[in-house]
């Protein structure tokens, strides 16, 4: 299943990369770009266009739409499939898993066909098993049926499409795997943005202890090329950054910009119903809830990882995780999402 890696060609052909508009494809695409890759972006219509760059050469489509995905592969050279429904809730949980399980399908059956040199697949550190505790690598697979919530069963799912074509197709595709990504551009934002929004915004008065992993998300851009280059076929790589508790995280929002970190530690148990009835009343408002279920569900487990192997095998570096919370908290200031804190201290 795993052949010896071999560099990718030096030669800068044509790149598609899925999800452009929103977080981690946006900066994927930058990187990209920098090191001399023509960039194709594949957006919906309703798709925001801010991290979109003008050089690019924008198709409209949608991933589970076979005809637009061809049509933007056309030409190509290389894959770099980024796009995904990041949603921890949603009225109809299918939707998430019909998204990210039949658009990869259909994406790598296109890019099959297409005969593209070398595929990297954005995949998930919520594919790995934490139910052991302790640090988790790339060795501790989640059984499908373990995993909370429709967002992680999808992408444990969409991953196993993606193993298996590799095995029984010669899919020529690499399967990265980041941590929770920070920094600026993050337009949605992602449900760690709306932490770090909240927290810096001084609306967090308590908090759930958790643990996470955090790293930059163009570290994580930079871990994609690097798999390109660098990357084992069928070979999955952690792109993570510092394994921190989520009391650590709110005490450094807290520094960052001048405010007090939240003190009290609430268990689990008080927060469900909470959870439950902002779900509830987000089936009215159409907003996804601050509070889900399923996120209490996943905070019962510490969220750490050993990213040695990208390091290793890739190359792969991380800056200090407090860098990526700096630029956060700044570019949602500029972008207005939250007022320009007083002071923003370098961390």
């Amino acid at each position: 299943m795993t052949p010896e890696a071999q560099p990718a060609s030096q030669s800068r052909g044509p790149v598609l990369v899925t999800g452009a508009s929103g977080f981690v494809g946006a900066a994927v695409a930058n990187v990209f770009r920098r090191e001399g890759f023509p960039v194709r972006v594949l957006v919906r219509a309703s798709s925001p266009r801010t991290n979109i760059d003008p050089a690019d050469q924008v198709f409209i489509g949608d991933m589970r739409d076979r005809a637009s995905v061809a049509g933007a592969l056309k030409g190509t050279r290389y894959l770099v499939h980024v796009a995904a429904d990041y949603r921890l809730w949603a009225p109809s949980p299918d939707d998430i898993i019909r998204a990210n399980v039949e658009g990869t399908r259909i994406i790598m059956e296109e890019a099959l066909r297409a005969g593209l040199e070398r595929v990297v697949y954005t995949s998930s550190v919520a594919t790995f098993d934490l139910r052991a505790g302790g640090i988790a690598d790339e060795t501790r697979k989640l059984p499908a049926d373990a995993a909370i919530g429709a967002y992680k069963r999808s992408k444990v799912l969409a991953e196993d499409v993606v193993i298996d074509m590799v095995a029984r197709e010669r899919l020529p595709a690499v399967i990265v795997n980041p941590s929770t990504p920070i920094g600026p551009r993050d337009v949605r934002p992602t449900p760690t943005g709306r932490i770090i929004i909240e927290a810096a915004s001084g609306r967090m008065p308590a908090f759930v202890e958790t643990g996470l992993n955090f790293a930059h998300v163009e570290d994580v851009a930079v871990g994609h090329l690097a798999a390109l280059h660098r990357g084992a076929i069928g070979e999955r790589y952690i792109l993570g950054g510092e394994n921190v508790t989520l009391r650590q995280v709110l005490t450094d929002i807290a520094w960052i910009v001048g405010g007090r970190p939240p003190l009290m530690k609430l268990p689990r148990a008080v927060i469900y119903p909470i959870a439950y009835g902002a779900e509830f009343a987000a089936r009215f408002t159409g907003k996804e809830p601050f509070a889900t279920v399923d996120g209490l569900r996943m905070a019962r487990y510490h969220m750490h990882f050993d990213d040695t192997k990208a390091r290793r095998e890739l190359g792969y570096t991380s800056r200090p995780y407090r860098d990526g919370l700096v630029e956060a908290i700044d570019w949602f200031a500029g972008a207005g999402y939250m007022k320009r804190p007083r002071e923003l201290r370098n961390a």
